[in-house]
């Protein structure tokens, strides 16, 4: 398997516990010639739960282990001894992931660190002949079966949560300028595709202050109809609170800057339009190439008032400070959103 996979999507088996058997039993005690029934009750199977944590970032577990049993219950026992309960499996997931049936119907979104979701639970215990005594009926010699468990197959559907999120063409410089801006390392070189996972990295702004940013796998045209790395990766954008456009201004780079831009904007829009309402800024990049600048302005006349447009070299650094600082306020307005 390549190292550099990334599993964002999986199907998996689940399968909560059955209960216990309930217990047929009769006191039998000395100088107590009639005892009474006392038979226990079966314990609860265990569920199966999925539940957020942080530090987890793939899938990947499982890819390897498809197939969650959680534990039966215990049978009651005599002298009104209760099973034990089943123990439950608890599947550990990232932030962000979505949990599926197997319809495709969401169950819940995990999105928080503690979040959970119980995705099969475990079946009741049942009674023992002690709880069928009744004034009429002094020894029942009846007891319950436990109840089986719920079993299903769902789907894990990762999103990542990030605050900004690098959109782009192949080779548009998105993992260099994670690189540049985060101490995150991502793969990077002079071919299509080099990125074939998303990668995270921290940006610092200041003492206090710092923001997620996701460095997305290059899309292309069509990309929303499955083709290239397709709309697998389309889906990370969704969770975003700012998007980076970065477009190639370099004279190596073929094409009409503006005529390379559109092709991403067209596939957001095909994919999901509510995606071109999101907070989103164009960065020009490699401005250090002969006749980037000249590109740089065509591009600014012809994206208009309709996104805040910066210039930037990740080589030589020039204007990263002022695209963080402008990205820091971007996410502060969109954090004030949410609260108004």
């Amino acid at each position: 398997m390549r190292r550099d996979k990334f599993f964002d999507e999986v199907r998996i088996y689940v399968k909560g516990g059955r209960g216990g058997d309930g217990c047929i039993s009769f006191r039998r005690e000395k100088n107590i010639p009639r005892g009474g029934p006392d038979g226990g009750d079966g314990g609860d199977g265990g569920s199966v739960i999925v539940k957020a944590k942080e530090g987890v970032s793939t899938l990947i577990y499982f890819h390897y282990k498809k197939h969650f049993v959680a534990k039966n219950g215990g049978n009651g026992e005599g002298k009104n001894k209760k099973g034990r309960r089943g123990g439950d499996v608890i599947l550990e997931v990232p932030p962000g992931t979505l949990v599926k049936d197997d319809r495709g119907r969401v169950i819940k979104d995990l999105k928080k660190e503690g979040e959970y979701v119980i995705v099969a639970r475990g079946g009741k215990g049942g009674k023992g002949n002690a709880q069928f005594k009744t004034s009429t009926h002094q020894a029942p010699r009846i007891a319950e079966k436990g109840e089986k468990g719920e079993e299903r197959w769902i789907n894990l559907e990762l999103k990542l949560i990030a605050d900004v999120g690098i959109i782009g063409l192949p080779n548009a410089g998105k993992s260099t300028l994670l690189s540049r801006i985060s101490s995150a390392h991502p793969r990077i070189a002079s071919y299509p595709f080099t990125t074939l996972r998303p990668h995270l990295g921290i940006v610092k702004v200041n003492e206090t202050g710092s923001f997620i940013v996701a460095d997305l796998p290059g899309l292309i045209e069509e990309a929303s109809k499955g083709k290239g790395l397709g709309h697998r990766f389309l889906r990370h954008v969704e969770r975003s609170k700012v998007l980076l456009h970065l477009v190639d201004v370099g004279e190596n780079f073929i094409g009409d800057p503006f005529k390379r831009f559109q092709i991403i904007e067209r596939e957001l829009e095909q994919f999901n339009p509510a995606l071109l309402k999101k907070s989103q800024i164009v960065v020009g990049n490699k401005l250090d190439l002969p006749g980037a600048r000249e590109k740089l302005k065509e591009l600014e006349k012809k994206i208009g008032n309709r996104y805040p447009l910066i210039g930037i070299s990740c080589k030589t650094g020039e204007g990263i400070k002022r695209l963080i600082f402008a990205l820091s306020q971007m996410i502060k307005e969109e954090k004030n959103k949410g609260q108004d």
